[in-house]
């Protein structure tokens, strides 16, 4: 294991999709790609799509060949995950998805005001005992605020319960618009075909009979407040 490994991080370096910055190139300071994303690397202004926490990218890479017109990034620290998202998006030359290996703490020094039209949360760990650390908390919502753009939607996936309605009383107590959230995204037809795209726990959590939740909201654009513990 340890040796496919290391073969799958050596691959993960020739391929020119796959961003893999050093502490040095981002702490304290913003990446060399902050705000240029659109016409610095993807050659083109279409609109950005992130999705943080990616795994094995599977939102990133069907989202890419869903929408050809759109521009899609894969946020993990885990290269041994990004790698099979990265194969995929080299052996069908999918010319609009690329990944980003960093922490999600270290997202601002990546991405600048309005750069980013979308963002994708596909089953998060949540963080049951640590709520500052769950990724729609207000630590990190606030975070999104400072490149997402005003209009830009949010769409949160998990099978977790009470991140469900954690993040929903977050939405709630802001004053967020929330335009579609359901507690079991399967039970009744889909409003849009892309949110059948599954991730690989995703289809776990299925096989084991857990219900899917599903919120898509928009943010404020003012700073939120966390929920009273």
């Amino acid at each position: 294991m340890a040796k496919k490994k290391l073969s799958r991080f050596e691959e993960l370096k020739t391929y020119s999709h796959v961003i893999q910055p050093s502490f040095s190139e981002f702490f304290q300071k913003d990446y060399c790609l902050k705000g240029k994303w659109k016409t610095g690397f993807f050659r083109n202004s279409n609109p950005l799509t992130l999705e943080l926490g990616c795994g094995k990218g599977e939102y990133t890479v069907e989202l890419a060949k869903h929408f050809p017109e759109k521009n899609f990034i894969g946020i993990d620290i885990k290269g041994a995950r990004i790698w099979k998202g990265a194969r995929e998006v080299h052996d069908y030359a999918i010319p609009n998805a690329a990944f980003l290996r960093t922490r999600i703490d270290h997202i601002e020094s990546f991405f600048g005001k309005n750069e980013v039209d979308e963002i994708w949360i596909t089953f998060p760990d949540p963080q049951l005992k640590k709520s500052r650390k769950r990724l729609t908390s207000p630590v990190f919502l606030n975070r999104y605020q400072n490149f997402l753009s005003h209009e830009g939607l949010i769409h949160l996936k998990t099978d977790s319960e009470e991140l469900y309605h954690y993040t929903l009383d977050i939405l709630n107590l802001n004053q967020c618009e929330i335009p579609e959230h359901t507690r079991d995204l399967y039970a009744k037809p889909l409003s849009v075909e892309y949110l059948s795209i599954k991730t690989f726990y995703e289809s776990q959590f299925l096989e084991q009979g857990k219900a899917i939740t599903y919120i898509r909201f928009k943010l404020t654009g003012k700073p939120l407040e966390d929920v009273p513990e």
